[in-house]
């Protein structure tokens, strides 16, 4: 209940805050009624306590992940159209393989299969608790996602990078 009052206070003071009606009913009664539906549906899906929830860390670890995840966008996205334009030097090879997932919630497998799918030249086709099947337009771009820095990238995201915990082949990983 306290997740829930918490959440509904701060999503309606951030629609004032926004919104800036004040002396409006029916505005205001609207905002009301949006905040509160939308705190209940966020109280419904997860809350933070929950394994596969989302956590106040995670959500501040999250700018630095989505800066991240551009550069590596942009940096595969030159890549593929260096092979689109000189198919002769830089040759298309694709390679279809599966992937350890290290992530330990479900929302964390997500960001990492979308991560990968959002990254030119590879796509996540199937995801399940140990792994993810993957498509990759090159040896070298399913080479690079072998090497595990984009997992490690999401992992952060999960527990923080000051925090320690197992990863799929026994080895710690920050």
């Amino acid at each position: 209940m306290l997740y829930f009052s918490l959440l509904f206070a701060v999503l309606f003071g951030f629609w004032l805050l926004l919104s800036g009606f004040w002396d409006n009913g029916l505005l205001l009664g609207l905002g009301l009624a949006s905040s509160l539906f939308v705190a209940w549906i966020g109280t419904r899906l997860q809350s933070p306590e929950q394994e596969n929830g989302y956590s106040l860390g995670m959500l501040l670890r999250l700018p630095r992940y989505l800066v991240w995840l551009v550069v590596a966008i942009v940096k595969s996205n030159i890549d593929v159209v260096r092979r689109v334009w000189d198919p002769l030097n830089q040759p298309i090879t694709p390679v279809m393989g599966r992937l350890p997932v290290s992530q330990r919630t479900s929302l964390c497998k997500t960001i990492y299969a979308n991560s990968i799918t959002l990254t030119p030249g590879t796509v996540a086709i199937e995801v399940s608790d140990t792994d993810v099947q993957v498509h990759a337009l090159t040896r070298d771009a399913f080479a690079d996602l072998a090497g595990g820095e984009m997992d490690r990238e999401v992992s952060r995201l999960e527990v923080g990078a000051g925090h320690r915990r197992s990863s799929p082949n026994g080895k710690g990983q920050a």
